[in-house]
């Protein structure tokens, strides 16, 4: 029996989980999580023990110094709790439990099942599990966010997909499908990263996981910089794609694939939500820095890219993190996605962070 002292009971709470690695496409996902817990201040309540479930050879530990004292930290997945006093601009009072790690080496089950024990104990209403995927997507146009879930009757009520994809998977799509045999409503939104520039962080992707989160609980998150550091972003990756012409001509071709794909989108169900949302963000005690995914809410572009540390403007990361799948070059032109193609979103979850000391492996996600 998981005993949670200290926790208060919660009103109406829901479950949203990241987890770094083959799920995290340009640390897309777990940087939201991390945004969420960060803008309200979330207090970590638990934390599953890591020697349960990773491969300390593949997630290493860290040692740094705290005071002279040298201290070690062990990768694990925390839960935290956030209390949002005014939810939806009206006065209504909701709570989020906050779930993010590191996907985990063995033992999945188990560890789904212990999460699920922190869900049924805090009386969660729903569980929402944020991913991000490599596709052929540019970065010029707004980041395709996908709503997935395995029960019909929750996709048809919630306007989502329902699940059809068949592969290989990930802890995303091990703990959805958990939820659905344990009867615990839930849901995974997949924000698809441009495979041309998968490395982190991706900001773009992670304010489009925001905003479709937005939507789907009826909230109103606080952005902070994260309007700002989605505008730097773009604009250094279109500064890289100006100084190679090959790169220039695959991102043109790119848009111009999306631009016809998405020609349908212009409907009014389409246009009605990005309505909502600006109705929920219009709110004047909203302040500054409020905006959708595309720009701010009075229609200009809202994407760049913050040094936290100093203040400045900078280009994304040339160079990864930490060690990923290397992509053969082509004769001619911008590395293509390899590996096999997804279900729904039709892109590689791949790429996004390992923790490990060889290269990651390839797939769908689900």
């Amino acid at each position: 029996m998981i005993e949670l002292e200290g926790v208060p009971e919660l009103i109406d709470p829901v479950m949203v989980a990241a987890f770094e690695g083959w799920n995290d496409a340009g640390d897309a996902a777990s940087a939201a999580v991390a945004h969420l817990d960060r803008e309200w201040k979330g207090e970590v309540f638990a934390a599953l023990d890591a020697e349960d479930y990773y491969d300390f050879q593949v997630n290493r530990p860290t040692v740094f110094l705290e005071n002279g004292v040298r201290k070690v930290t062990w990768p694990t997945t925390r839960l935290s709790v956030v209390r949002i006093g005014d939810a939806d601009g009206k006065g209504r009072a909701r709570d989020l439990v906050l779930v993010r790690g590191i996907e985990p080496s063995m033992r999945w089950r188990s560890f789904c099942n212990e999460l699920l024990g922190f869900a049924h104990e805090l009386g969660v209403e729903m569980v929402v599990v944020l991913g991000s995927l490599l596709g052929d997507t540019p970065h010029t146009r707004p980041v395709p966010v996908s709503g997935v879930s395995s029960d019909a009757d929750l996709a048809r009520r919630l306007d989502l997909e329902e699940s059809r994809y068949e592969g290989p998977t990930g802890i995303v799509g091990i703990l959805q499908e958990a939820c659905t045999h344990a009867g615990v409503p839930a849901v995974s939104l997949w924000a698809a990263v441009p495979h041309y520039v998968s490395q982190p962080p991706n900001p773009k992707a992670t304010l489009a996981l925001l905003n479709r989160l937005e939507d789907l609980l009826d909230l109103r998150i606080p952005l902070g910089e994260l309007t700002e550091d989605a505008r730097a972003w773009q604009l250094g990756v279109d500064q890289l794609a100006a100084e190679d012409s090959e790169v220039a001509e695959y991102v043109q071709s790119l848009e111009e694939a999306r631009d016809t794909a998405d020609l349908p989108e212009a409907s009014g169900e389409a246009i009605a939500r990005e309505f909502e949302r600006y109705l929920r963000r219009r709110d004047p005690q909203a302040g500054p820095g409020v905006a959708t995914e595309g720009g701010l809410a009075d229609g200009r572009d809202g994407s760049y890219l913050r040094d936290p540390a100093s203040g400045r403007t900078r280009q994304p990361r040339s160079t990864p993190k930490e060690p990923r799948e290397p992509r053969p070059p082509e004769e001619s032109g911008p590395p293509k996605p390899s590996g096999p193609e997804t279900g729904e979103e039709g892109g590689d979850p791949g790429g996004g962070r390992t923790d490990g000391d060889g290269p990651e492996e390839t797939g769908t996600d689900r």
